[in-house]
């Protein structure tokens, strides 16, 4: 279960990022920065906090109101345009500058989850499966997914027949049978695959991988 042992071992603030919404043909790529205080940390919360995959989304909708009084949250993002213009990666280490930014308080380190380290104003560690490590990481994957979820449910009833309130954008059959069927949106990345084929060829596009 994730802890704070690496959130101890430096004085300050400390703040666990992560993203969510990477791999989706719809929809923004997301990021969260959480600060929390150890000693203010609730006992009963310490099994609750964890990745957020593993969470249901009722369960994971009830820690983010449990964390919401207890923490300091940044929330950044990138548009499907950056998202095309950058490429995912570029424009992931955007949305955790700009979640950074959002805290109104500079960390005196960033615990981000994975093995590749954005720039930021403040110090930077990396951390594989953070959110399994990092009590941070896991809340600010929690309220990463939550946050991504709810807008694509908004998206979704702006652009019916997607299906992005159940799929959050990424790219199901039924998601990907609709490009065929409704087109392209303005909430579509035009650099994922199959969406140029779909774009260029019609019907006719190869919606493999």
């Amino acid at each position: 279960m994730p802890d704070f042992a690496l959130e101890m071992e430096v004085p300050g603030p400390v703040a666990g990022i992560d993203e969510v919404g990477r791999g989706p043909l719809a929809g923004p790529v997301l990021a969260a920065a959480v600060i929390l205080k150890p000693e203010d940390f609730p006992k009963h919360l310490h099994g609750e906090v964890r990745d957020s995959k593993t969470l249901s989304a009722g369960k994971r909708e009830a820690v983010l109101k449990a964390l919401l009084p207890i923490s300091r949250i940044g929330i950044g993002a990138a548009s499907v345009r950056e998202i095309d213009r950058l490429n995912i990666l570029n424009a992931t280490f955007l949305a955790m500058a700009r979640a950074v930014q959002a805290l109104q308080l500079e960390p005196a380190l960033a615990l981000v989850d994975g093995n590749r380290a954005p720039a930021l104003a403040c110090p930077v560690r990396t951390v594989v499966g953070g959110e399994m490590v990092s009590l941070s990481i896991a809340a600010a994957s929690i309220v990463a997914k939550v946050t991504r979820d709810r807008l694509m449910v908004r998206l979704g009833r702006r652009h019916p027949g997607y299906g992005w309130e159940r799929n959050a954008g990424y790219g199901t059959a039924a998601h990907r049978e609709a490009l065929l069927s409704l087109g392209v949106t303005p909430h579509h990345r035009l650099s994922f695959r199959p969406i140029p084929q779909i774009l260029s060829h019609g019907a006719d596009s190869d919606l493999t991988y």
